[in-house]
């Protein structure tokens, strides 16, 4: 299948990073979410991705302006997937939400179209059947920083057609993407099997007043020569993301730690430290702490 037109469900901080990454590689993308409030945000946070494609890929802005110009929105969903070639699907983790949001998909876009999520923490055989198209969906979930941390993990359920497959592979890779081909459904996918635990032990430590974020983030960092600490990724997530990731590691057979950091990660969340987005998380951006030379000194 030749896919060139590409609707974006979701314009959060992911939903708007992929919308922007298919329209600067010249697909035609239209970009959905539920209202006018909702779709200027997520022009705001595209046009805000205009500096870090700038400096990390060394565009021009004429380079980005025609990305831009790939790109529309819309609040009308039955229109916007009447003409899709693919639907990559970034709403809410909310299983009810996207069951809903498959079902009305389903009688509105082409019998031909491809469905994907890029959900997290769930597998295309839960929403298979949902969609009304179980061979033709499966997950396809990216990274934050998509430009660069430039990885499509690609996730079929059992009845995921195998040509299905390779199309959504294919497009990954003209998108700018390093697709990871997972051969069985796997909660987590591989990236988030290996991230989460960290996530959740550095929350853990942070919970239970063992240490603070930076000593945290400083520990791994000079130990392991890793660029960033947990909460630095913490910070790249989102708080809003980061405080709907499974909490099944925290340890605690009773549940206290893990509702224990839920409670700080929902303080931060209403006190504005969004992570990168909002300009201040566990660090201050655009120069984090974490960057200074000095941190990791005695």
């Amino acid at each position: 299948m030749n896919i060139q037109n590409v609707t974006v469900a979701g314009g959060g901080v992911l939903g708007s990073q992929i919308a922007y990454q298919a329209a600067f590689k010249a697909f035609n993308v239209t970009l959905y979410d539920i209202n006018q409030q909702a779709l200027t945000a997520a022009k705001n946070r595209i046009t805000a991705l205009r500096g870090g494609y700038k400096q990390d890929l060394n565009v021009t802005d004429s380079d980005f302006d025609n990305g831009l110009a790939h790109l529309n929105y819309t609040d009308d969903i039955d229109s916007t997937v009447s003409h899709a070639d693919l639907v990559i699907e970034a709403i809410p983790e909310n299983a009810a939400m996207k069951t809903t949001f498959y079902n009305q998909i389903g009688n509105s876009a082409p019998d031909t179209a491809i469905f994907a999520s890029n959900s997290s923490t769930m597998l295309p055989s839960q929403f298979a059947e949902a969609t009304g198209r179980p061979e033709r969906f499966l997950n396809m979930h990216f990274t934050n920083h998509i430009w660069v941390n430039n990885t499509a993990e690609i996730m079929g359920s059992p009845k995921t057609n195998s040509a299905v497959y390779q199309d959504v592979v294919t497009f990954a890779k003209n998108m700018g993407m390093v697709p990871i081909q997972l051969k069985k459904e796997q909660p987590g996918y591989v990236l988030n099997s290996m991230l989460t635990p960290l996530m959740v032990a550095g929350m853990s430590l942070w919970a239970t007043d063992v240490a603070d974020p930076h000593t945290i983030d400083k520990t791994w960092m000079i130990a392991t020569g890793a660029p960033m600490g947990p909460f630095a990724i913490l910070d790249m997530i989102g708080t809003r993301t980061a405080i709907t990731v499974p909490l099944a590691q925290a340890g605690d057979p009773d549940g206290k730690i893990a509702a224990a950091i839920k409670a700080k990660l929902q303080q931060r969340l209403d006190d504005g430290k969004l992570g990168i987005e909002s300009g201040e998380g566990f660090y201050h951006y655009p120069n984090p702490e974490f960057q200074d030379p000095d941190f990791l000194k005695a």
